[in-house]
């Protein structure tokens, strides 16, 4: 593996939010509240669902120009309700934090360019949002001042990115210090993460239980390809991957773990 060198468009995220009973926001048909602006479990379903039939239809016309019939999982995108949430709650964040300081985010990233990496048609929601929010990601990363490195912070962005299956498990923080260089992408991503949580914390965001903590998607470059994977929010005193006791989601709508394995690459 030569993962030296791999600079993630990242942030370091599952925000320190509070379930919607523990504050008075209670309403079922919410998914979360960041700050004045409400998500309706209704929008979350309709990009679910959306990116969920047209990924079908692709497969559908694939296979049938070959004479195949897919089967019902060959027919499920990877996508989640849970990443659905993850990229509605982290753009809305993100867009706060670059207007309170006067960064403006350019328009580069299309959803074609990412609907072979993501398995997704352009077409979907779910793609167009990776876009807005990868151009969002990337102007953060850059203008935000990098963070100190931490064996916390290091470890965290490699066990995000081991368990899609990116890079093999199981190395020690030597190992992984050595695999990363100087560790550039995890600065800027504990970075981003520090100023999502401070905006969260300040303007109040909460989550139905049921979409966990919210983890901030992210995205690495292997050189080849595009490794789209979410990361635990890291505070002082270390990772916390578990906020709140939330309820089980379906198995079915379970990630993917495949991945290719890093190489040396830049920034997508």
């Amino acid at each position: 593996m030569r993962a030296r060198r791999v600079i993630a468009a990242a942030s370091v995220a599952a925000l320190g939010v509070l379930s919607l009973a523990a504050c008075g926001k209670s309403a079922p048909n919410v998914a979360a509240y960041v700050g004045d602006t409400t998500y309706s479990v209704d929008r979350v379903d309709a990009i679910y669902d959306d990116a969920q039939a047209k990924y079908g239809d692709a497969v559908r016309q694939e296979a049938g120009q070959a004479g195949a019939t897919p089967s019902a999982e060959q027919l499920r995108a990877a996508v989640t309700r849970q990443d659905v949430v993850n990229l509605l709650v982290s753009m809305d964040l993100g867009k706060r934090v670059a207007a309170a300081k006067n960064i403006q985010v350019p328009d580069e990233v299309t959803p074609q360019q990412l609907e072979q990496n993501l398995r997704l048609p352009a077409t979907t929601e779910y793609a167009k949002l990776w876009g807005e929010w990868i151009d969002l990601l990337q102007v953060l990363n850059q203008q935000l001042p990098p963070a100190e490195l931490s064996d916390d912070s290091l470890m965290a962005v490699y066990d995000a990115l081991a368990k899609t299956g990116a890079i093999k498990g199981g190395m020690s923080v030597a190992d992984v210090r050595q695999a990363f260089g100087d560790g550039g992408f995890v600065r800027s991503a504990t970075a981003l993460s520090t100023a999502l949580e401070d905006e969260a914390s300040r303007i109040d965001v909460t989550i139905n239980p049921r979409y966990r903590a919210v983890g901030v998607p992210s995205v690495v470059s292997t050189g080849q390809s595009l490794v789209f994977y979410s990361l635990p929010y890291i505070n002082e005193a270390g990772p916390v991957t578990d906020i709140s006791t939330p309820e089980p989601l379906p198995s079915s709508d379970a990630p993917s773990g495949e991945g290719p394995a890093p190489d040396e690459g830049t920034a997508s």
